[in-house]
């Protein structure tokens, strides 16, 4: 299988066209005639990774946010991301960025899913695709009722977690979630228009929480990386659906800081 030809099963599924405006989706270096048969995913396209992938002599780095964002004026081992290019050019791997546009066509649903919702809505609209309308997060009612305690519990048990940081007395009554995993700082107005209880994202500040908490709404802050990293195994199996003859490498799940 070509690069091109996975990029087009990608395409698919992820359109680019979804993606936000600020965002840098697709094949960010590599050669599309690449015949592609080991596969790397991962969050970041740390150095750690790029080194593993390298070692493992992966055909494709397939990340979630884009090594490159914004643009380069040179490339050259001077500079951290010029370096990361260089190696990866020198050893034939494409690197490939599904951000924005897999949050809107997929992120949403499997954070709902993994979190138990039913029947959820989009949280903040971005794009009418296919008479659908869909966009970043989801928001939707639980079961039964629980306190914020017990949502915290439900979180760290869907996504793996040992701990979150939480906005909010521990001993409300939760109904209605909203979940937008990676940085949801944008998304809390919509939580709180939407008439969300609880917003259950990541990278929330110390001004943001005590605001949101002020208008109502308790956070949860499970992270960036924990919200986001069900993204590496949903991708494997994306990939093996697809192709059951290629080899796929998925990073192992690390949170990128420590709790002391």
């Amino acid at each position: 299988m070509t690069c091109r030809e996975l990029i087009k099963l990608f395409e698919q599924a992820f359109p680019s066209e979804t993606a936000l405006d600020f965002d840098n989706v697709g094949l960010l270096c590599g050669r599309f005639k690449k015949e592609v048969k080991k596969i790397f995913v991962a969050l970041d396209a740390t150095d750690e990774i790029i080194k593993e992938a390298i070692t493992w002599q992966a055909d494709m780095l397939i990340t979630h946010h884009p090594l490159l964002l914004t643009p380069l004026k040179v490339i050259n081992s001077g500079d951290g991301i010029g370096q990361k290019l260089i190696d990866l050019i020198q050893n034939d791997i494409a690197c490939f960025a599904l951000h924005t546009n897999y949050d809107v066509m997929r992120m949403a649903d499997l954070a709902s899913d993994v979190l138990g919702l039913h029947d959820g809505l989009v949280l903040e609209e971005t794009i009418f695709l296919d008479g659908e309308t869909r966009g970043i997060g989801k928001i939707a009612e639980l079961p039964r009722f629980i306190t914020l305690k017990e949502c915290c519990e439900l979180v760290k048990d869907a996504f793996i977690l040992d701990n979150v940081k939480v906005f909010g007395d521990l001993d409300k009554d939760i109904l209605r979630l909203a979940v937008s995993p990676g940085s949801g700082k944008s998304v809390i107005a919509s939580a709180i228009k939407k008439g969300a209880d609880v917003l259950v994202t990541g990278d929330i500040g110390h001004h943001d929480g005590i605001d949101a908490l002020e208008k109502g709404l308790a956070v949860i802050d499970a992270g960036h990386y924990g919200t986001e990293s069900i993204f590496i195994a949903d991708i494997r199996d994306f990939l093996l659906n697809k192709n059951r003859n290629l080899e796929i490498k998925t990073a192992r799940i690390k949170q990128p800081f420590q709790v002391r």
